[in-house]
């Protein structure tokens, strides 16, 4: 299987001494949409922060798209952080030019992207999250919900190979919560989406993770693991009342 993210080994301990993981690894396929989950403290950020290249200086490797993470290269992780998209939780991380198409623009021409095809990313990128009737409006005048396809479309604009959410559906109301999940259904890129919102896992992503205590305890069909009870108890990870874990063929 031709890989998006290949992890091996990584192991990272923070200057005061505290150790986040304990020899990692993952692997992702190209196309695949995995969901990250695990309780709060269980190393979710610092394993993210390692897939371009933002953490490093513990042991093990991280390959995206066949490339090695590598900070020492700059012209290499540049390269990288192109083809790694990170969404934020909040969009007004993400976004701060006056107006959508700006925003949506500022990522590939920081890259030298320019003229045509920096017209055709825009285009392209608000296309896919439904936001092209918005592109010449201020952020700041979008409700959350659009502030947060926005987000999703400047990381598409820059085409990258795996694209990372960190709580995508985090003070969504419940029609935005479905349009987003709509949207990212739809893409044509690999997706690891690190969330709490277990019934949008099982929605979104045939495949998880569990992370816990710097280690994967658990790799598997998302619709399996959420019906351990066991598994999901002893990492303190829990269902919304009354919901039904769906059942696959």
């Amino acid at each position: 299987m031709d890989a998006s993210l290949k992890v091996s080994g990584l192991a990272y301990a923070y200057p005061d001494g505290t150790q986040a993981l304990f020899g990692v690894d993952v692997t992702i396929g190209r196309g695949e949409r995995v969901a990250l989950l695990g309780p709060n403290g269980a190393g979710k950020t610092t394993f993210v922060l390692h897939l371009n290249g933002i953490l490093h200086g513990g042991a093990g490797t991280v390959r995206v798209g066949g490339m090695e993470v590598d900070p020492r290269d700059k012209k290499a992780l540049r390269e990288i952080r192109r083809r790694v998209g990170l969404v934020f939780q909040d969009p007004d991380d993400q976004l701060f030019m006056p107006t959508v198409r700006e925003d949506v623009a500022f990522g590939p021409a920081n890259l030298g992207v320019r003229g045509a095809e920096l017209e055709r990313r825009v285009a392209a990128a608000l296309e896919r999250v439904g936001m092209a009737h918005v592109a010449d409006r201020a952020p700041q005048h979008l409700s959350f919900g659009q502030r947060r396809r926005v987000a999703v479309a400047t990381v598409l604009a820059m085409e990258p190979e795996i694209l990372v959410l960190d709580e995508p559906s985090s003070n969504l109301d419940p029609a935005s919560r479905r349009e987003l999940a709509e949207i990212l259904s739809s893409l044509d890129v690999t997706v690891l989406m690190v969330t709490h919102d277990l019934p949008y896992a099982a929605q979104l992503c045939p495949r998880s993770l569990v992370l816990s205590g710097g280690v994967v305890v658990a790799d598997g069909p998302t619709h399996e693991l959420l019906a351990d009870e066991r598994l999901m108890a002893e990492h303190r990870l829990e269902l919304p009342y009354g919901f039904v874990v769906p059942q696959r063929s």
